[in-house]
């Protein structure tokens, strides 16, 4: 899918990017991911080689008398800091061999034993555990995660149990792109070291003291452009987070009526098998989802 193209409000001539656009500026090609259960003698290793990394990146001092938590919840709080240039392939390695044990800690949740009804299915839990094709991100619009050390925001966890591999993919993307990413688009990278294969990143509406139809309408078209550019990948099955509904403060009753009822239209009208599933993580979002999911 071609999204609309905009000149103006920035630099001369600048455009979304399309798949198309970027599909070789960053690796898309689904990975065969090789994880493997580590004990904690050798992550704490992996801690003070990472560390030692990126604490030299910071010009400060290694010390690695810390017990392993804290040596890790460090590691954590650097990458969501640390602005996207290269790393070495070391650390890649030393980093997925980390990351992928701490996937498998978690547990891998299959989105194939889940009961779906007409192509929907509900799950209440951490996206980060499911094996969907995609999962999706509610990102913020320069799509390079959340860079506040530690914060619970979905972008943040995202990004940082995927690796740093999602920020340099977005940021060759936002380069290439020239803008900030509007809301009601989509971008793609790999999920590295999650279950899913890839990562489907769009900016929701923010909302001010109420919801504007305008703010519907962009809602509407995160859905839309997640599933056509899922679509597009030739993806099977879409994990969505519920977008705009946390620090961006759309209201969560009217976006779960909003999110469902263009899923089932896009379904019916573009469907083919694709498999969805709303993925929710308070009580109270997934009362409001059966609710919404009965009367729709």
């Amino acid at each position: 899918m071609r999204v609309a193209s905009r000149v103006g409000g920035g630099k001369e001539g600048f455009r979304v990017l399309t798949l198309n656009d970027y599909r070789d500026i960053i690796p898309l090609a689904r990975e065969e991911k090789r994880m493997q259960l580590i004990d904690e003698a050798e992550k704490s290793a992996i801690c003070d080689e990472m560390l030692g990394i990126l604490l030299e990146e910071r010009n400060e001092i290694a010390a690695f008398s810390y017990p392993y938590k804290v040596k890790r919840n460090l590691i954590w709080g650097y990458l969501n800091e640390r602005v996207p240039k290269p790393v070495t392939p070391r650390f890649l390695e030393i980093q997925d061999r980390l990351f992928r044990s701490e996937t498998l800690e978690r547990g891998i949740v299959d989105v194939r034993s889940f009961a779906y009804e007409d192509g929907i299915a509900l799950w209440q839990g951490d996206i980060t555990r499911l094996n969907a094709d995609a999962i999706v991100n509610a990102a913020n619009n320069s799509l390079l995660g959340c860079f506040i050390p530690h914060h619970k925001c979905i972008d943040n966890v995202i990004h940082s149990r995927a690796g740093v591999q999602v920020r340099l993919d977005c940021s060759r993307i936002m380069g290439a792109q020239g803008e900030a990413e509007p809301a009601g688009c989509a971008k793609i990278t790999l999920a590295y070291n999650l279950p899913s294969a890839y990562i489907i990143h769009t900016v929701g509406p923010m909302v001010g003291l109420q919801a504007t139809d305008e703010d519907r309408r962009v809602l509407r078209n995160c859905y839309v452009s997640c599933l056509n550019l899922a679509k597009e990948m030739g993806l099977s099955s879409v994990a969505f987070c519920c977008i705009s509904t946390g620090v961006f403060s759309f209201p969560r009753d009217e976006a779960a009526a909003i999110a469902v009822g263009a899923v089932k239209n896009w379904l019916m009208e573009k469907g083919g098998g694709m498999k969805i599933i709303f993925d929710v993580f308070l009580d109270k979002d997934r009362e409001i989802y059966e609710e919404v999911l009965k009367n729709t």
